[in-house]
């Protein structure tokens, strides 16, 4: 026996002995191989091969646990010890299920080594080794507590009082630990809320060793740092200061890693945690704000702290930092951080202080109220102070960062009241007319922002995006603010009104390409009329909707309009501010109607606006925009006071035609502006006969070009409108010379006049007026009345050749017509490279948009006249239906007079062309249209029309899903990238129209408005619960069931809304599914579907499902729908149960299970969310995953036997058998 023995001992020694070699052989070899992976100077070749070498290794080796021990010992590399660790963490991760039960307990207890006495100090360990052993704990953590683990916070604890190094990595496991469980959830939900459960009950040790850990190391970094100073000044602190160094820094290390786990757990934990024993924690981080190695993370914990949302009744005991001593902590971190200068750390420190001081401002909100027992802070004059200064602070972040909170107390019922906050305002409204100021951009040094803004923005277009949505934000609380005190507001914008008449233009360094000695967007003189302009604006108008009618200061504003008024300036972009000046103050005219001319007259002295008197050359954006300008605000004016304008319309008559004589002074656009205003003053004689006699004057010109022979000829013939434009020429200078010009500003000239009549000739709103006035015709048979328009004869009469320039228009873009451009236009039907930029959403360079001309050369000119004269056109037809009424819907033959024109020769209509066509023209035109037309008109044209859709957008994501599976090398283009890019995105866009006509043809408004904002976030269990299918009150429309009642375009519908749900279109694909899927679906259910029919239905939502599943929104609306389909047509069709059993990993016997349920109504029915729960299981296997998820090695961890709620987890540990039946005393007992 004892041989034996002995013999069984020799084997054994010498199993561990070759097991031993086999490690040190295997490690030799890991290391060689590691060194290459991580060698710059490696080739690929043995790159790629050492790789390989290490992931089988991890894959296969039995000895993973030995190999990775040794290699993680602290005499080797950190290199190396990484790898070491990783393998540790593989072995966790992917091992655990089926390790033995002693190797588990060896390779915790190694770990827990490792933490012990396997790093190296706090300050020489690398950073990634202290994160690679803090996972690997967390890891088991995550498989084995506190079931099998009870010990473990108690280990943890040992561990900490080692010293500095094991408290710090600690810290990182408790941070970690929640990270996984509580904020990314990456586990199973049994073992999330076993573990989260744990965690909760022992919240309290587990606070108070956080505490403890960050006070007394705080403690003594403090004493350490602060011996010195506290020292007489003869003796020699040098030395002191140089052998405690070190000590001090462990110190402040862990203080680090105590604060971001605090962090971690601040977010969730329950309110008492936070504001035990006095709000201590609260207090403690008041106090680190001021210690600058600490600040930033006591600032974080503090934000996530005063940020908590719940219970009010709870959150009371926050309202401790509007104390003295918190306050007191704050201002002066603030005014340190802020005094050092501009230093990344400190200014990062800045920031998360504002947010503090933000957070601050809306819990006061949330708890101060008519019902509560909050009172008014008694520091809130100091917090107000506080909050004041980081809103004059330089930085525009900064600045910007108030702004909401700002508003909140503005809006708020009890603080509005406040003498504090009502004193505040003047010094807000000052602040902002120099935060309204655009400087700061960090390509410039004109501003001390521009330091800051260096910081914070990339670009210079970066920061101007940021402003203006800035700006924006400052006008609404500029408004609040204004609604609590007018008068204030109105009286600065006057002052700053006034000094802005009196001050000389500065147009600093960079002058305008527009002309010398004038501004461009970046002098000094053009920013503070800029700002002071959209100053005065917010809180002129606001004062006007404030202050009662005898209360407004009617002899102030007359003063400043008449200062305005008398301002001459030849500088475009001055000129612009001075004109909105004009529509601001212009309702004080409403009081003194005796002004109005000479409003009129600065006016119309705009509208012909030039830097140099009869220039040739071409004008500027800048020059441009106040043309513009001007005509809008003569529009803006007829529009809403049209009243007031009446008793001069001869005057304005005449000013217009005078104007109108001269064909060169005045563009196009520009022309039909103003004769847009003399028609809105036009529906104020509230006569029909004098109106229609009005317009036919006024249209007699255009009536005279449009209906001549050679324009009828001209707009028949795609080559007679080649010619007749120019776009067949061959221009030598391509700038200047521009023989056909005046040709296309001639049909440009009638377009915009027929637009401009038909958008604005209407008749009274008020039906006493219309009656009286001869508008009335007669009544529906549903009683609503029938008014006829007096544009009506002379619109109608120019239809024809309208339709007619359309089809032309359509046919110009057939291969014969397009190779008959000349070589300077043949890219005239082209995009324009601004409609393009805008498509990629690219941003315009910043000073281009004032300082270039509007067209450079006359190529672009030809493009935009054809991109311009396409859109008017279509504009026409979709105004006509509201315009007009049953005056146009009833013209004879007008469904094939549409078919054969606006619907021609789509298939040569790029789709940059087709987008505005459908949103201007076809969704107006069905919208506006009496149901009594739907068969005659509607109906005949959208059949075709979605048919022709279909198979388009059919085609084109058939050629974008063979582009992305092939990735063809095509150089057919100079960027072909971009060109694709491109193509896919107008594809989408298209893509979207076309789903929204369709939506809005078919589904009552109804169903869409209560499903616009469909957004499901958060984990599969949350999206289900979520409701995102159309409630059962997502009817069709009337149209919807005409259209439904004729196959050809039922069937198209369908396949349309059913296929698109695969085409790679997150927002189409979610729009559809939720508004309009089902409602089609449901229209045919009653009658008898193909069984192929129901199957392809169900098979579409299931693709959809494999190509958007990835994206939460999508993929609760599909699962929804599928239900939806599965539930209703299962039980008459048994090809749906064959789709089904089609899903790869379907469990069969579940779906057995689900249909017998389904199928078996004696039983009683399961909850809603129960069975659609069930049902997303079964269809799990064709969910598509995110790309970085897809070749992911799935991590399973295993359940553990539940814990009993009245059990406290925290005790003795407790016995639990497995499923063997094998005794486990708690497995990592040692």
């Amino acid at each position: 026996m004892a041989a034996a023995a002995a013999v069984a001992a020799a084997a054994a020694a010498m199993a561990a002995a070759m097991v031993g070699e086999q490690v040190n052989s295997l490690c030799e070899q890991l290391v060689k191989a590691v060194t290459v992976i991580m060698d710059p100077a490696s080739t690929q070749r043995y790159r790629l091969e050492a790789l390989k070498f290490c992931e089988e290794f991890k894959e296969k080796c039995p000895i993973c646990v030995p190999c990775g021990l040794k290699l993680a010992e602290k005499t080797q590399t950190a290199i190396v010890r990484h790898f070491g660790l990783q393998i540790l963490e593989h072995v966790v991760k992917f091992r655990w299920n089926n390790m033995p039960r002693l190797e588990k307990v060896y390779l915790k207890n190694n770990v827990m080594g490792l933490i012990s006495s396997g790093t190296q100090s706090i300050l020489e360990e690398e950073s990634h080794i202290k994160d690679v052993l803090s996972r690997i704990v967390v890891e088991m953590i995550k498989r084995e507590w506190p079931q099998h683990w009870p010990d473990m916070l108690k280990e943890l604890d040992t561990l900490s009082k080692q010293g500095e190094t094991q408290t710090e990595l600690v810290m990182f496991i408790l941070l970690r630990l929640a990270e996984d469980v509580v904020t990314f959830q990456t586990l199973p939900t049994q073992r999330r809320r076993d573990i989260q459960q744990t965690l909760t009950q022992n919240m309290e040790k587990i606070f108070s060793f956080l505490l403890s850990t960050l006070q007394q190391n705080v403690n003594k970094y403090r004493r350490m740092v602060g011996a010195p100073q506290e020292q007489e000044v003869l003796t020699t602190p040098q030395k002191t200061d140089l052998t405690q160094e070190p000590k001090a820094q462990a110190n402040c290390r862990v203080g680090i890693a105590a604060l971001n786990t605090l962090a971690g757990y601040i977010d969730w934990v329950a309110l008492s945690h936070i504001t035990a024993d006095n709000c201590k924690l609260l207090e403690m981080l008041c106090l680190l704000l001021n210690e600058p190695e600490l600040q930033i993370g006591a600032a974080e914990c503090l934000l996530i702290a005063v940020s908590r949302k719940g219970k009010l009744e709870d959150r009371k005991p926050l309202m401790v930092l509007f104390g003295d001593v918190a306050m007191h902590y704050i201002l002066s971190a603030a005014q340190t951080a802020d005094g050092e200068g501009l230093v990344e750390k400190h200014y990062v420190f800045l920031k998360r202080l504002c947010q503090v001081l933000c957070a601050l401002g809306s819990q006061l909100c949330a708890l101060l109220g008519s019902d509560s027992d909050v009172e008014t802070p008694p520091n809130l004059g100091k917090y107000l102070d506080s909050f004041l200064a980081f809103t004059t602070h330089p930085s525009q972040f900064l600045r910007s960062s108030t702004q909401i909170t700002w508003g909140a107390l503005f809006r708020h019922e009890v603080l509005s009241r406040d003498p504090l906050l009502l004193g505040m305002i003047p010094k807000y409204l000052r602040a902002s007319m120099t935060n309204l100021v655009k400087v700061g951009f960090p390509s410039k040094s004109d501003s001390p922002s521009c330091e800051y803004s260096r910081f914070d923005f990339d670009s210079d277009e970066d920061f101007n995006a940021f402003f203006n949505s800035f700006r924006a934000q400052q006008g609404e609380v500029m408004r609040m603010a204004c609604r609590l005190d007018p008068r204030t507001g109105f009286q600065m914008a006057g002052e700053w009104l006034k000094y802005q008449l009196t001050t000389p233009v500065d147009t600093g360094p960079m002058n305008s390409k527009t002309g010398e000695g004038l501004c461009s967007i970046f002098s000094p003189s053009f920013v503070q009329w800029d700002a002071m302009t959209f100053f005065s604006e917010s809180v002129i108008s606001q004062m006007f909707r404030t202050l009662d009618k005898d209360e407004i200061p009617v002899n102030d504003g007359i003063d400043l309009l008449q200062l305005v008024l008398n301002f001459e300036t030849k500088d475009p972009l001055i000129l612009s501010c001075v004109l909105t000046n004009v529509s601001a103050l212009f309702p004080f005219v409403t009081y003194r109607p005796e002004y109005l001319p000479q409003v009129l007259s600065k006016l119309f002295a705009s509208v012909t606006f030039e830097v140099i008197e009869e220039s040739k050359a071409p004008r500027t954006r800048a020059v441009k925009n106040v043309r513009r300008h001007a005509c809008s605000s003569i529009i803006k004016m007829c529009r809403d006071y049209p009243q007031l304008v009446l008793p001069n319309f001869e005057v304005l008559y005449n000013h217009v035609k005078q104007l109108l004589s001269n064909e060169l002074l005045l563009t196009q656009m520009e022309k039909c502006a103003l004769m847009e205003a003399l028609v809105l003053i036009s529906n104020q004689f509230k006569d029909y006969e004098r109106q229609k006699a009005f317009l036919e004057e006024l249209m007699a010109p255009v009536a005279g070009l449009w209906l001549s022979p050679e324009m009828q000829r001209v707009l028949s013939d795609p080559e007679a409108f080649i010619s007749y434009v120019g776009a067949d020429n061959k221009i030598a200078d391509p700038v200047l010379e521009d023989p056909s010009g005046l040709n296309r500003s001639r049909i440009s000239f009638c377009v915009y006049t027929i637009l401009g009549v038909v958008k604005r000739a209407r008749w009274p709103a008020v039906p006493e007026e219309a009656k009286a006035g001869g508008f009335l015709v007669g009544y529906m048979p549903s009683g609503s009345p029938i008014y006829r328009n007096p544009c009506t004869e002379q619109v109608l009469k120019l239809l024809d050749n309208l339709l007619a320039l359309i089809r032309t228009h359509n046919n110009l873009y057939m291969p014969e017509m397009v190779a008959r451009l000349g070589e300077t236009f043949a890219k005239a039907l082209d995009m324009l490279e601004v409609e393009k930029n805008a498509i990629l959403g690219l941003p315009q360079p910043l000073l281009e948009l004032y300082d270039s001309p509007v067209y450079k050369t006359v190529l672009e000119r030809m493009q935009g006249f054809f991109c311009t004269l396409y859109d008017n056109c279509f504009h026409i037809l979709g105004n006509a239906g509201p315009s007009m009424q049953q005056d146009f819907y009833t013209v004879e033959g007008l469904a094939t007079q549409l078919l054969s024109s606006a619907f021609i020769n789509l298939n040569n209509i790029p789709d940059y062309r087709l987008r505005p066509m459908l949103r201007v023209f076809v969704k107006p035109l069905v919208l506006f249209c009496p149901s009594e037309y739907y068969e005659t008109l509607v109906c005949p044209m959208l059949g075709p029309l979605f048919t022709y859709l279909h198979m388009r957008l059919s085609q084109k994501w058939q050629v974008i899903n063979q582009r992305s599976m092939l990735c063809e090398d095509d150089a057919a283009d100079d960027n072909p990238e971009s060109q694709e890019m491109l193509e896919e995105q107008l594809v989408r866009l298209l893509t979207r129209e076309v789903m929204d006509l369709i939506t809005v043809c078919c589904v009552s408004k109804k169903g869409v408005e209560h499903n616009t904002a469909v957004a499901v976030d958060g984990d599969d269990d949350e999206a289900m619960a979520t409701e995102v299918t159309p409630p059962a009150s997502a009817e069709l429309t009337e149209l919807g069931k005409c259209l439904m009642t004729q196959e050809d375009v039922c069937t198209a519908l369908l396949i349309t809304a059913y296929t698109s749900l695969s085409w790679k279109d997150t927002l189409s694909c979610q729009r559809t599914t939720t508004q309009l899927c089902w409602p089609l679906l449901k229209q045919v259910l009653q009658g008898n579907l193909l069984p192929d029919a129901v199957s392809w239905f169900f098979a579409s939502v299931l693709k959809g499902l494999q190509t958007h599943g990835q994206h939460n929104g999508c993929m609760g609306a599909l699962v929804n729908l599928a239900f939806q389909i599965y539930e209703a047509l299962r039980p008459r069709y048994t090809e749906l149960k064959a789709v089904m059993e089609q899903i790869p990993d379907i469990q069969r016997d579940s779906l057995e299970q689900f249909d017998s349920k389904l199928l078996n109504p004696t039983l009683q029915k399961v909850a809603d969310k129960r069975r659609k729960d069930h049902f997303k299981r079964l269809i799990t296997g064709c969910i598509g995953k995110p790309l970085g998820e897809q070749f992911r090695k799935e991590v399973h961890i295993r359940n553990l036997p539940s814990l009993f709620k009245k059990v406290k987890p925290s005790l003795e540990p407790d016995v639990i058998e497995n499923e063997e039946g094998e005794n486990l005393t708690a497995l990592f007992e040692s």
